[in-house]
């Protein structure tokens, strides 16, 4: 508490989105982390009827004791999921950026399915006072699977409190040179310690994003073209040609087709073609998981090294690169701008509400 009468601690919060994770790598915990992931209509856009049927007595039953044994080859020792572990990491380095700037800001992460979940990352900044809130999901890409989803959330919690706080929401940053400069670190940190690729010898960077159904672009969904940008950025900030460096798409599902070309069978292909060495890194996963962990570290490399490849490396997410930390730091205070960050004044708080009356009075003349 303030000694100073005159002065109030503000109550500006900053919440970061990500995805989530099981509880712990068990047919159980898997089980009820896919029902509630893959119950979403913003996920899996088939008829709800059709969907409960092969949701239930199909995909359930097979994937949740298959799933479950590739989250435990993952599962770090005493630390438990590295989604998680990376992610409130993150939360607790922003934090602190903000107090080291002599700013007041609470931050909180709340993940879109399993715990913790929005409605208690919410109602725990709700008990600390919390009246202003910025959304900034984990999310680089934008895309109605992730970032709306985890938006729909949110909106969907607030819309039971009587008292809602202002809100302002961060769409996406696939762009921004902060963003950028913390992936070029994070790969060229790694070429500075394991040795750069020699790209005159046919050597590539592949950069891997998650993919998705091609219809969610057909639809509209601005994802596929945020994805190719980042690339197309850090191919730039690297130095590389564009023969140098690919884009692929992970994780397809399904039958359906996916946003091409599939991160497994490019592998392969540059492997029976003679590429002895790859590089891959997967920018739009901020933290490493089961999809860059097990999908990616472990089981592509064995695709490559089994059709002819030989030097196989796999540059690790940004997790908690210092870099990464100042970018989601810039991004914030770029969203924050003309939010109390601290402590104010009875005099200063009176000065902003005169403010913004005479700019709401010049608007209503």
């Amino acid at each position: 508490m303030n000694e100073n009468p005159h002065l109030r601690t503000t109550k500006t919060a900053v919440l970061l989105l990500n995805l989530g994770t099981p509880s712990a790598p068990t047919p159980k915990a898997v089980r009820a982390y896919l029902k509630e992931f893959l119950s979403d209509p913003r996920v899996v856009e088939i008829p709800r009827v059709i969907w409960w049927c092969i949701l239930n007595g199909i995909i359930l039953p097979i994937r949740s004791s298959a799933s479950a044994k590739k989250y435990a080859s993952i599962w770090l020792p005493k630390l438990g999921s590295p989604l998680m572990h990376y992610s409130r990491l993150q939360a607790k380095a922003l934090a602190e950026k903000f107090a080291d700037q002599g700013h007041i800001v609470l931050v909180d992460l709340a993940m879109r399915y399993g715990q913790p979940s929005t409605t208690e990352a919410l109602k725990a900044l709700q008990d600390q006072g919390m009246e202003r809130l910025l959304l900034l999901p984990l999310y680089p890409q934008y895309s109605a699977t992730t970032t709306a989803s985890s938006f729909d959330e949110v909106f969907r919690v607030l819309g039971t409190w009587r008292n809602q706080p202002e809100l302002r929401l961060v769409k996406h940053y696939h762009d921004n040179p902060a963003y950028i400069a913390a992936l070029r670190d994070q790969v060229m940190s790694a070429w500075d310690r394991d040795g750069r690729p020699d790209f005159s010898k046919g050597d590539r960077l592949v950069m891997s994003f998650h993919g998705l159904p091609k219809r969610n672009l057909m639809k509209g969904d601005p994802y596929h073209c945020e994805c190719l940008k980042t690339g197309r950025l850090l191919g730039e900030a690297l130095g590389l040609d564009v023969e140098q460096y690919l884009v692929t798409f992970q994780s397809r599902f399904g039958r359906a087709e996916w946003l091409k070309p599939y991160t497994a069978p490019t592998i392969e292909k540059l492997a029976k073609e003679g590429c002895q060495r790859i590089d891959i890194f997967c920018p739009g996963f901020p933290a490493d998981c089961l999809e860059t962990l097990e999908e990616i570290a472990m089981e592509a490399r064995e695709i490559f090294l089994e059709h002819g490849g030989k030097d196989y490396r796999y540059i690790p997410c940004l997790n908690s690169n210092p870099k990464w930390i100042d970018a989601l730091g810039d991004i914030a205070y770029q969203h924050l701008l003309g939010w109390p960050l601290g402590v104010e004044s009875d005099a200063e708080l009176t000065l902003r509400s005169q403010r913004a009356q005479a700019v709401k009075s010049s608007l209503e003349i």
